[in-house]
């Protein structure tokens, strides 16, 4: 008998336990759960700048250059006939393949800024190689133009926190990404990118364009005139972009005072 009086008591002080340990999780499941939601809004992921809050319309026309030189002349006859400057994010070894190009787009009055210089995966790679990369573009831009680079794109547009404490608070670039991504990489076709480019631009866009693409001055033939006519007026990214630690939205979008 004693030994059934036993058995109940600790399969009563069990069925309490229990009871207590499911109360008290249902308790703090939603103190639990706020700290996790303080402790991730307290997180701040940085962002390069996509694009810029004005009310102004201006917009920045880009192109990267890493590939070969193909359109060099189309692109400058095309700028110029327009009267458009716009910026080239050219890779250190571009800029040493081609470098009279290089100096024909900066005596143009086109801006040359860095896109790297071996290309690689800068989201990934070790911060003193991207640190050393970097600085290797910047070098031979300078050497070719007289003009030390001011911005920084990232190859395939990947970044991280590390990459951007490297480039901009190491090297002091800011980190420019991009709001109307023509895709042209992808051999669109002219209509496509003209299409599309011209429905996506606001004030303050940041226009991705490559050179050595084959429908890429056709398309640039329509989307240039038909925004002029919209009131858009292109200019240079020192124009549009604010400086470094001027506040970014969550979409990477830049808010002046």
């Amino acid at each position: 008998m004693r030994f059934f009086l036993i058995c109940n008591k600790r399969k009563a002080f069990g069925i309490c336990a229990v009871f207590i340990l499911i109360l008290l999780l249902l308790l703090g499941a939603p103190i639990l759960k706020k700290e996790r939601i303080q402790h991730a809004a307290g997180r701040s992921k940085r962002l390069p700048v996509y694009s810029v809050e004005t009310e102004e319309a201006k917009i920045a026309l880009t192109f990267d250059c890493a590939w070969e030189n193909s359109d060099t002349d189309i692109l400058l006859s095309l700028l110029s006939k327009y009267n458009v400057k716009a910026t080239f994010f050219t890779t250190g070894d571009w800029c040493r393949r081609y470098p009279d190009d290089v100096k024909r787009l900066h005596t143009a009055g086109h801006a040359i800024e860095n896109h790297s210089d071996q290309h690689p995966h800068v989201a990934s790679i070790d911060t003193q190689m991207l640190q050393n990369d970097t600085e290797t573009c910047s070098k031979t831009i300078m050497e070719l133009t007289g003009t030390a680079p001011r911005y920084y794109r990232a190859p395939y547009g990947e970044y991280s926190d590390a990459m951007l404490t490297v480039v901009e608070d190491t090297l002091g670039l800011q980190t420019i990404q991009w709001d109307v991504d023509s895709r042209d990489w992808q051999k669109r076709s002219a209509e496509d990118m003209a299409s599309s480019v011209t429905k996506s631009v606001q004030n303050g866009s940041i226009l991705l364009f490559h050179n050595d693409t084959p429908n890429t001055p056709q398309a640039l033939e329509t989307i240039i005139p038909a925004l002029q006519e919209k009131g858009y007026t292109f200019v240079l990214l020192p124009e549009l972009v604010a400086p470094a630690g001027t506040p970014i939205d969550h979409t990477g979008r830049q808010q002046p005072k």
